[in-house]
């Protein structure tokens, strides 16, 4: 039987904490799930199901096909049973394909260093290929081409073809990511969370490179995420049935709207980032989806009717409970107000304490008013939609001056972050004033 139609193990791995929206698109695709973890998903199919996989799967970072599991002691014993599997069949040792990356996660007393397993295997791999075949394909860390990946823990390896190569969130619309973009991965996410499909307005103020507002149009067009680009991992593996993965490409275009039913707005105060946006836009080919807009966040135009307003405001510090967990080290400082998502800095290691303190305070003081004024345009012009902020950080929540209908946790990288919901309806607004009043009354 031929690799391409032999059923087995696959792993979809996606950004930490956004595994049940994995699910219910895997679910979507008719895939069982198997089973389910922080960062990934367990289901089941061919090597020919992971071409749809990874058409499709908005909030995926990699789709792993599994080939085998064995036990494995040491390192010997893992390049032994590496160096047994038949990779003659699945690998090119000759022309432009012939080319290996291989990665690891290594969870072994034995291993110090994840380099030296990835090493032992591409050792296994290629010298089987040159003892049958005479030829040695090069291998590097490049992920453009063929991908083996694998999981070894305690004495249990698992390899897998890593059938995406380059993370899905690679999509192929970026070209001017300008300052820390949201991942399109979990921009995917957060629109998923919000539960906006298309059918009613979607505003994005602070918009940055337009990463949310493209992946709005690209979920209510029903365009599949991958059809931008031009490589996966599994177009390397030996029998790629090509015409198969085009009438999968073909069917997906035909499957796509040509129109929204509603609007997507994306406005930045930043010339830059709006030139960015429509730039990434155009390449995404949903430019003429968009209405792009430049002002400050306060002046963007919200359309009458049902809706949902999104913001992806800077963090200021790593979210924390703990308020004596470090600060995030990145240090970019900018007169201009930051970008959406952006970290920044409250202190610099070379700085005098005093100094530090006096930068850190000022800084906390203009994201207190950002979000303070994000919190004033919800209650002024947004009635009758639903706000959303997604941000890492949880005292500057308290200056929005809402009450919150939802949280769900999510993380950009490492750092945990909430995406907050707040139902913008009369009602709700003239409770929280109420609310604020009685207190002040009480104080």
């Amino acid at each position: 039987m031929s690799i391409w139609n032999k059923k087995n193990t696959i792993v979809v791995t996606c950004p930490k904490g956004v595994s049940p929206f994995l699910k219910e698109e895997v679910q979507a695709l008719n895939y069982p799930v198997r089973a389910e973890w922080d960062t990934a998903i367990q289901t089941e199919g061919t090597l020919q199901d992971t071409m749809a996989l990874n058409l499709h799967l908005r909030t995926a970072q990699r789709v792993l096909y599994q080939l085998d599991s064995f036990s494995a002691d040491t390192p010997e014993w893992l390049y032994k049973k590496i160096h047994a599997l038949p990779w003659e069949n699945l690998l090119h040792d000759s022309g432009p394909a012939a080319y290996l990356c291989v990665t690891s996660i290594a969870e072994n007393p034995l291993i110090k260093d994840s380099q030296f397993v990835n090493v032992k295997v591409k050792d296994a791999i290629v010298d089987r290929l040159r003892d049958i075949s005479g030829n040695r394909p090069d291998s590097g860390p490049e992920k453009n081409r063929a991908v083996v990946h694998v999981y070894w823990k305690d004495n249990r390896a698992t390899v897998y073809l890593d059938t995406s190569g380059e993370r899905l969130a690679l999509r192929g619309y970026r070209k001017v990511p300008l300052v820390a973009p949201m991942q399109e991965t979990l921009a995917a996410a957060v629109i998923m969370a919000a539960g906006w499909k298309g059918e009613s307005n979607f505003i994005n103020p602070m918009c940055g490179s337009g990463t949310l507002a493209i992946e709005a149009a690209s979920i209510a067009l029903h365009r599949a995420p991958g059809l931008l680009r031009n490589h996966f991992g599994f177009m390397f593996i030996k029998g790629f049935p090509e015409d198969h993965w085009q009438t999968l490409r073909s069917k997906a275009r035909t499957n796509a709207l040509k129109k929204l039913p509603a609007r997507i707005i994306a406005t930045d105060i930043n010339r830059e980032a709006i030139s960015a946006a429509r730039q990434n836009a155009q390449t995404a080919g949903v430019d003429h989806f968009i209405e792009f807009n430049i002002c400050p966040f306060e002046k963007t135009s919200v359309p009458a009717g049902d809706g949902i307003i999104i913001f992806n405001p800077p963090y200021g510090e790593r979210m924390s409970s703990d308020p004596r967990k470090p600060v995030s080290a990145d240090f970019r400082h900018s007169r201009e107000t930051p970008g959406p998502g952006r970290k920044i800095i409250l202190r610099k290691s070379g700085d005098k304490s005093g100094d530090g303190n006096r930068h850190r305070g000022r800084e906390m003081k203009k994201l207190e008013a950002l979000y303070q004024g994000i919190g004033d345009f919800f209650k002024k012009t947004c009635t009758g939609c639903h706000g959303y902020i997604f941000t890492g950080n949880l005292e500057l929540i308290k200056k929005v001056g809402l009450r919150t209908k939802r949280r769900v946790i999510l993380y950009n990288g490492d750092i945990e972050c909430r995406l907050l919901e707040y139902a913008l309806y009369t009602g709700s607004l003239k409770n929280t004033a109420k609310e604020k009043s009685l207190s002040a009354e009480n104080g």
